[in-house]
């Protein structure tokens, strides 16, 4: 018999997770904050990796499901300057190895691919403590509790299971992100449509940033970044959507009228989204019955990255688990050695240099070089 999973957070790492030890007879229950799987929107665009995310994917035996949500053309990349001037554009020819898909159908997928019942909803977690000889308790806000033996804490940056492990909690990294939606794109907003292009499109500046992707349905999502601390941004109303727009906006003084757009004819309120990460390089030391993944382990700024890991992390353990049935404990080990090696290698320049905006040298420029010599070097 054996021992049974206790995964929290149904996002897509602990949904991977659960996936693989399904696969492989393992029982799984995962719990979940959220009421159900359409108790809020599951955010936008999702470049998956041949290197990572695909691989995940491929151990949870979801390969062609994985083929079937995919949004062509979405690969391309276009640099723009901030007056407009498209400086360079990587097409998509079809050949590249990092395919879009929106973020709730890779979720989707992924629930549809476990037993009924596997994921319990509502069940946000209020506390979690050890009960001793590896054994843990998970405590709920409606006040239920659950004991195991096997804990997976894949609940994100605001863990409740990290603290069984470590102290470490994530810091404000000075930057924050305004996310916008253009509906309609093509037909109502048409000048931001063309400025975007058919797949991503970024302008990067010091201390300023505006990269945006056609997402789904002629849609655009935008992330506005800006480089300031929290105390800044507090002292807008964010709950006044036509006082923040105006606000930020502000600070696009002599750009484009077509990328300022994409602040000014936003379709929704805009929404602050501040950018944390735990220290870098985080660690810890075994604790018997529980470990972490994704966000949940190794919280970092925004590098195109964060769920290609967490999917690898979660399919990674599975298969290690799969492979000890008898000694988990070793393949707990074995999943976090891999999983802080993993997490700690440096990034492509198609991760955390193209949204790295606080260096006085993030131009559109200086990011053409980037992209430059790393194909030199690939060649």
């Amino acid at each position: 018999m054996h021992t049974s999973v206790t995964i929290i957070g149904a996002g897509l790492g602990g949904l991977t997770l659960a996936r693989v030890l399904h696969l492989h007879g393992i029982p799984v229950t995962v719990y979940e904050a959220e009421s159900s799987p359409t108790a809020r929107t599951q955010g936008g665009m999702l470049d998956i990796h041949d290197y990572n995310g695909q691989l995940a994917l491929e151990a949870a035996g979801l390969t062609d499901e994985f083929h079937a949500i995919v949004i062509e053309g979405r690969q391309t990349l276009r640099l723009v300057e901030h007056d407009g001037t498209v400086l360079h554009e990587m097409p998509d020819d079809g050949t590249g190895g990092r395919p879009e898909v929106q973020r709730g159908e890779l979720r989707q997928i992924l629930l549809d691919s476990l037993p009924a019942g596997t994921v319990r909803w509502g069940h946000k977690v209020s506390s979690t403590r050890a009960l001793g000889q590896g054994r843990h308790e998970v405590a709920f806000a409606d006040g239920g509790t659950v004991a195991t033996s096997l804990l997976v804490g894949a609940d994100g940056a605001r863990s409740r299971v990290r603290p069984l492990l470590s102290s470490a909690t994530p810091e404000y990294i000075g930057k924050s992100v305004v996310e916008t939606y253009l509906f309609d794109a093509d037909t109502r907003h048409p000048a931001a449509a063309r400025a975007v292009g058919g797949g991503s499109m970024i302008a990067p500046t010091p201390g300023r940033e505006i990269f945006a992707h056609r997402e789904k349905g002629d849609t655009l999502h935008a992330y506005v970044g800006l480089s300031e601390p929290q105390e800044w941004f507090a002292a807008i109303d964010f709950t006044d959507a036509e006082v923040a727009t105006a606000r930020i906006v502000q600070e696009f003084g002599g750009w484009a009228p077509e990328l300022t757009a994409l602040i000014t004819d936003t379709d929704i309120a805009p929404v602050l989204r501040p950018l944390y990460a735990l220290p870098t390089g985080h660690r810890w030391d075994r604790v018997p019955g529980v470990t972490l993944l994704g966000d949940a382990a190794h919280l970092a700024a925004p590098n195109g990255e964060g769920a290609n890991l967490a999917m690898l992390d979660g399919a990674e353990l599975g298969r290690a688990l799969a492979a000890q049935p008898d000694d988990f404990e070793a393949a707990l080990t074995e999943h976090e050695q891999a999983m802080f090696a993993r997490s700690a290698e440096a990034v492509t320049f198609e991760g955390s240099e193209v949204h790295e905006i606080d260096s006085e040298n993030n131009t559109a420029r200086a990011m053409l070089k980037m992209f430059t010599d790393q194909g030199r070097q690939a060649t």
